[in-house]
């Protein structure tokens, strides 16, 4: 894509759909670090359903280690990993209470510090909660950065350094919400609905479906 053509892109994207956002639900930043740690390889829609009683009795670090491990078992057991995951939940919220008085900090380099918290996580919480300009990839954005010529790469990491480079302002902010939206619900990796997207003649996929599945007919 030129530079003219990722401009057109984003601002369509925005005239859609102008204030993006997670659909993670959380009330602060500790919330939203947990729930975010919870989303890997599980839909945001899980992640809701296991968190709204959770975080309606947990809203701080030390508040999860009172409930301790086993009780936050109990409230996530329908999401994928999730024994692995209450383990870094309350190991996180060990180390914020411990070396960071509880709060959560605003730079990566200490995100990623925190048990269960990579890059990715570390990203959406600095964009989501901080207003930081930050490319959180996911499966979604990998996929529709080389789908569309966007940003090619192999991996998250050379998909967000071109996106790093090549997104312009006034999108940045915005921009990683707009591709996962773009991605879970028009460029889907199966088969993507080309025929109702609104970026479609900016897009360089071969394999555009410009026509829309029929139903089956019985009898």
């Amino acid at each position: 894509m030129t530079k003219d053509q990722i401009f057109e892109f984003f601002r369509r994207l925005a005239e859609d759909n102008p204030s993006p956002e997670t659909e993670l639900e959380y009330g602060n930043a500790y919330q939203l670090v947990v729930a975010v740690a919870l989303s890997a390889q599980a839909t945001d829609v899980g992640v809701n359903k296991a968190t709204r009683a959770l975080f309606a009795q947990v809203e701080t670090p030390q508040q999860m280690l009172d409930l301790g491990e086993e009780g936050l078992k109990a409230h996530i057991k329908t999401i994928g990993l999730f024994n692995s995951k209450a383990k870094n939940v309350i190991a996180l919220s060990r180390l914020l209470v411990e070396e960071y008085g509880g709060e959560v900090p605003d730079t990566r380099e200490d995100l990623v510090r925190l048990p269960g918290v990579g890059r990715k996580t570390a990203n959406v919480v600095l964009n989501c909660w901080f207003g930081q300009e930050t490319f959180a990839v996911d499966t979604h954005i990998l996929r529709v950065g080389n789908r569309t010529d966007l940003a090619k790469g192999k991996t998250p990491e050379q998909v967000e350094a071109k996106l790093e480079r090549r997104v312009p302002q006034p999108f940045r902010l915005g921009a990683h919400h707009w591709l996962i939206l773009h991605g879970r619900y028009i460029c889907k990796a199966r088969t993507p609905e080309c025929w109702r997207c609104p970026v479609v003649d900016l897009c360089s996929f071969r394999k555009k479906v410009m026509e829309k599945p029929g139903r089956r007919t019985s009898g």
